[in-house]
């Protein structure tokens, strides 16, 4: 199959998003082991039963990758984050996973994950410009 064109779109949306995931996963269900994955959520609500933060991720190939760890400011500091993350790490060994995995800004967290056991696996410089973006790992059971 040949292109007909090729371009950069100005507003990419999901329609965009989906066409790219479907052939990237098209290609790995031929090529690598099949990917069973499940969403995971941890939240936190406030009095009135609103979510004010908590944790999403997502469970594949035997590893959880925390993607957003959120708490309003007023929240910090009294072991909530410890909290949620030690209730994502029980659901991912429930569901057999060997791992967690997550990225963080050096003006974020870094020394949060590494209290908890994460280590530093890999470091992207210049991102953003004068900090670092972290990625960090901890081994289960």
């Amino acid at each position: 199959m040949t292109p007909t064109s090729i371009e950069v779109a100005q507003t990419p949306g999901d329609a965009e998003r989906e066409a790219i995931l479907a052939a990237l996963s098209a290609y790995n269900d031929q090529a690598g082991p099949p990917i069973e994955q499940r969403l995971v959520a941890v939240t936190v609500r406030d009095d009135s039963g609103a979510i004010v933060g908590g944790l999403w991720g997502r469970i594949a190939y035997r590893w959880l990758f925390v993607q957003y760890l959120a708490l309003p400011p007023m929240m910090r500091g009294q072991g909530i984050g410890t909290r949620l993350m030690r209730a994502a790490e029980g659901e991912a060994l429930s569901s057999g996973c060997v791992g967690v995995w997550l990225d963080t800004f050096s003006f974020q967290a870094q020394g949060f994950y590494e209290r908890l056991g994460y280590e530093p696996f890999a470091r992207l410089d210049d991102y953003p410009p004068g900090e670092s973006r972290i990625f960090l790992r901890k081994r289960l059971g």
